[in-house]
């Protein structure tokens, strides 16, 4: 099938805004996190109430992955991306404005159902982008995602501290819009697509997670990390508000600088993917993973054991990221919005799981049963990876 990739390549402006606009949507699922304490206080709520907005942000997430990435492979991506934006700014406000926790919760599942714009734009690339240089360009606009998620804890956390934490989704609010106007002007248009019905779509990515064995492991290792990587961040606020720390928004939102070493494993795994040493980058990935709970544990009441903790859990987040879209983005190329979605699903599915378990854990062990939550996922990743990478050498 001809696609726009063989009329217009992608250029580094293009690549460029395409990472900024992955992480300004991106960002809008994670803005919360720093935040959760203070809104526990404002609201009146428990820890696990809190929590749950995370739980309800990525449920959010994920059906947005399976009912409104899929029309990717349906419709041009350029007014897909659009349209998604400009909700996404819609449900930000109206967050801000909020007084009461039940809609707020409610409005939180619409905030991640609307911030799916990202993962069109990722296949999106993926389509534009040369067959040698696929794994690197993933590399470089994921940049964007994983730049959008650090400085989203950083940004929530400074501006809640000086201004409340509404006009985090104030601020969210204008950059999305902002967005969704320079999008409209420069993303390239494509060729209309063969016409499939909207429910084949949909099914068809999750039958891809039955027919295709690479893909279902692939989701496999997804959930996982996903998984560990949200039980942390989302309880972290609560570790660090409270003794020994007793951290302030700003603070606590600083710690999410100490995942920039996520940017240095996505790009360190997206260009040992193009030279087909995914086994490998997975090994190592999960090894990262499965070391930082350890970490996290044994320097709990440190504020560099923490910080170390981060930098591994997000080195190896992301390192096995990209491994993993670098894989799944070579199996199926007239069908890549379908197998994003069927993949980040898997994602945000575990992500979900891993939040509510992380909130009850912690409500009622502390720290102490986020870590032993986080050892016993990174098992999960570390077992059938090494297993994997076994296989590998001995062909």
């Amino acid at each position: 099938m001809t696609t726009s990739a063989t009329a217009r390549p992608l250029s580094g402006g293009l690549i460029t805004l395409m990472a900024s606009a992955i992480g300004i949507i991106v960002a809008n699922l994670y803005y919360v996190q720093p935040l959760l304490h203070q809104i526990r206080g404002d609201f009146h709520v428990s820890t696990s109430s809190a929590a749950s907005l995370m739980t309800l942000t990525q449920v959010g997430y994920a059906a947005g992955l399976a009912f409104v990435v899929p029309l990717g492979d349906l419709i041009r991506r350029r007014r897909l991306v659009v349209a998604i934006f400009c909700v996404a700014a819609l449900t930000m406000a109206v967050a801000s404005f909020l007084s009461s926790f039940a809609p707020f919760a409610v409005v939180t599942f619409f905030i991640g159902l609307s911030s799916v714009g990202g993962q069109v734009i990722v296949p999106f690339a993926a389509d534009l982008a040369d067959e040698h240089n696929r794994g690197r360009i993933i590399a470089q606009v994921m940049t964007g995602l994983i730049l959008g998620i650090l400085l989203s804890r950083t940004v929530s956390g400074l501006i809640a501290q000086f201004a409340g934490w509404r006009a985090v989704y104030w601020f969210a609010t204008v950059l999305v819009a902002f967005a969704a106007v320079v999008l409209h002007f420069v993303l390239p248009d494509e060729p209309l697509r063969p016409r499939v019905k909207y429910h084949h779509l949909v099914v068809g990515s999750f039958s891809l997670l039955a027919t295709v064995p690479v893909l279902r492991r692939r989701a496999w290792f997804g959930a996982l990390i996903f998984a560990v990587n949200s039980a942390f961040w989302t309880t972290l606020s609560f570790h660090l508000s409270a003794a020994p720390f007793h951290y302030s928004n700003g603070i606590i939102g600083f710690f999410g600088l100490f995942g920039v070493a996520g940017v240095i494993g996505a790009n360190f795994a997206g260009h040992h993917a193009d030279r087909s040493f995914a086994a490998r980058t997975t090994l190592v990935a999960s090894i990262l993973m499965l070391g930082s709970a350890g970490v996290l544990w044994l320097g709990r009441a440190s504020f560099l054991g923490v910080a170390l903790g981060l930098v591994l859990l997000e080195g190896g987040m992301q390192g096995l990221q990209i491994t993993n879209q670098s894989v799944i983005y070579k199996l199926l190329p007239d069908a890549r919005s379908r197998v994003n979605s069927a993949y980040m699903v898997c994602c945000f599915t575990g992500a979900s799981i891993g939040s509510y378990a992380a909130g009850e854990l912690y409500a009622r062990y502390q720290w102490g049963g986020v870590c032993l939550l986080g050892v016993a996922l990174g098992l999960g990743l570390t077992i059938p990876a090494a297993l994997r990478r076994s296989a590998s050498a001995a062909n």
